[in-house]
């Protein structure tokens, strides 16, 4: 608890101008974000990089005023380092990105199972990000989807649990994955397999 006080008091005063305090909590956490970087990319020059994106992010969020991780600087700053591996991938086109298609599923990228490192990583932001929209869902619409494919349940099944027709549960599901398509779009989500 006393360092997370401490990470928040250094935030805090390098807002207010002290550089110093930046340096002390860049210090104080560069082994563990580094390493973490590194055994993602498993390269140095390319782990370099994204650990200097990664505090220039920082830093401008910071003098921007945007910061309220409220004590929780580490976590804050993994996520960033996190979000720009991503990125990395992404950029780097060893992660194809699915053009909206109409065949697309999905949940087809949600279920390799001989997955390395890399792949895991990626998937693992793919279902933050997917759980995520769903819970912008309206509650009738998540319920349904939430049912069919997570629960594995049948339409049937869904109408008789919530006690509206088939019809009812199918055009609720439609709804959901319109809706999911249409944050997907407005938030420039990247979903991969």
């Amino acid at each position: 608890m006393e360092q997370i006080l401490q990470d928040s008091a250094l935030v805090a005063s390098y807002i207010k101008g002290d550089e110093k305090s930046l340096e002390i909590l860049i210090n104080r956490h560069s082994h563990r974000i580094y390493s973490f970087i590194f055994s993602k990319v498993y390269d140095r020059d390319i782990t370099e990089d994204i650990f200097q994106d990664t505090f220039i992010k920082v830093i401008k969020t910071l003098k921007r005023g945007n910061y309220n991780e409220e004590g929780k600087f580490l976590p804050w700053v993994m996520r960033i380092a996190h979000n720009l591996v991503i990125d990395h991938f992404r950029k780097s086109s060893r992660m194809p990105k699915f053009e909206g298609s109409d065949d697309f599923n999905i949940f087809s990228v949600l279920g390799d199972p001989s997955l390395n490192a890399e792949k895991q990583l990626i998937k693992n932001q793919v279902e933050t990000d997917v759980k995520k929209l769903i819970d912008e869902l309206p509650e009738d619409q998540k319920e349904v989807l939430i049912m069919r494919l997570y629960k594995d349940m049948s339409f049937k099944e869904i109408s008789e649990q919530t006690n509206v027709s088939i019809n009812t549960a199918l055009g609720r599901m439609r709804y959901a994955i319109i809706n999911l398509r249409k944050m997907v779009e407005k938030n420039n989500i990247v979903l991969t397999n």
